[in-house]
């Protein structure tokens, strides 16, 4: 490859979000095999007191990029990225698979001309370059996909899909870049921002995930799969069928209609494991399946399988955790 690597570190609640460190390590050892530099895209927000988060991250250099027109709007920011990258030519621009990515990346990529990978959950090198395997077919499929040598590529990593590499801190350079954007092509406009706090860290972004689905009866049900959650120190998802049910609302949905999750552990409870379902979690590293139906397809997907009462089974499970966690 030709170019450097620029990942963009995403910020959240005054913090980068995880995947940043994730896509950093990661490529780390991309961009030592191509000789290349690791660069990390920063944008609006001051970098001053991030930098030692970064050099964590084995980053080579960080570019903050501010602008007087820059906002909120995924077009601006859009915007703002293919200008950078329009004057770096990076080789890769990479993204986590995150919302404001999904509405970011391919914009980037259309303005460079570039080519586009979306929602990658593996990657390698070989003889012949970068090669990233992406779900296909509502995750019925894994597609791999060769990353062009000889032109810019665009592309977005699942959260929790490549986990952390190690690396050896570095000190990373800081260069200011002040990018004019039209905004007569803005197409938007944040007009007010809401967010809800539960307590649990993002489902896209949690190792651990505890799911419950038709199989809990009711939404009370919930209060179990809350509690064995909270035992592991996971989030809370569900299955459209219990979003639809009234019995929890949509931000916990996982599935091809909701949110795509890549946890180390998956826990599915009274969820039968229908495709669409599977299509959201299938990439998960382990999947436990509690549910009275052996023969269900979750059960026949899982790693593990408790077959029995939920309701029993998962109070249990959380007993024993908290209790392991009380004696360590």
């Amino acid at each position: 490859m030709s170019g450097d690597i620029y990942v963009f570190c995403e910020t959240k609640d005054g913090g980068f979000r995880r995947v940043c460190g994730e896509l950093l390590t990661q490529f780390r050892g991309v961009a030592d095999a191509g000789q290349q530099a690791l660069c990390a895209i920063v944008v609006g927000a001051p970098v001053a007191d991030e930098l030692p988060q970064l050099s964590e991250w084995a980053a080579d250099k960080v570019v903050h990029v501010t602008s007087p027109q820059l906002s909120d709007t995924p077009e601006a920011l859009a915007a703002a990225l293919t200008a950078l990258a329009r004057d770096a030519a990076p080789s890769l621009l990479v993204f986590g698979n995150t919302p404001l990515a999904r509405a970011v990346a391919p914009r980037v990529a259309e303005g460079l001309d570039a080519a586009f990978v979306g929602d990658a959950v593996a990657m390698d090198r070989q003889d012949d370059g970068l090669h990233l395997v992406r779900p296909v077919y509502g995750s019925k499929l894994l597609c791999r996909v060769g990353v062009p040598s000889d032109s810019p590529a665009v592309i977005t990593v699942r959260p929790n899909a490549l986990g952390f590499a190690e690396v050896q801190a570095s000190a990373p350079t800081l260069e200011d870049v002040e990018v004019m954007l039209d905004t007569d092509q803005r197409m938007s406009t944040v007009v007010e921002t809401a967010v809800k706090t539960g307590g649990r860290v993002s489902l896209q972004e949690a190792e651990i995930i505890v799911s419950g689905g038709r199989g809990l009866g009711d939404g009370q049900g919930f209060a179990v799969i809350e509690e064995l959650a909270d035992a592991l120190g996971g989030a809370v998802g569900a299955s459209r069928v219990a979003v639809d049910s009234g019995w929890i609302s949509v931000d916990h949905q996982v599935g091809q209609t909701g949110k795509a999750v890549s946890p180390n552990l998956y826990v599915a409870c009274g969820i039968s494991g229908a495709i669409q379902h599977f299509a959201g979690m299938g990439s998960s590293r382990v999947i436990v399946a509690i549910n009275k139906d052996p023969d269900c397809p979750m059960c026949e997907k899982a790693d593990y399988t408790l077959v029995g009462d939920l309701y029993k089974l998962a109070p249990a499970l959380a007993a024993e955790l908290r209790r392991m966690s009380d004696e360590s």
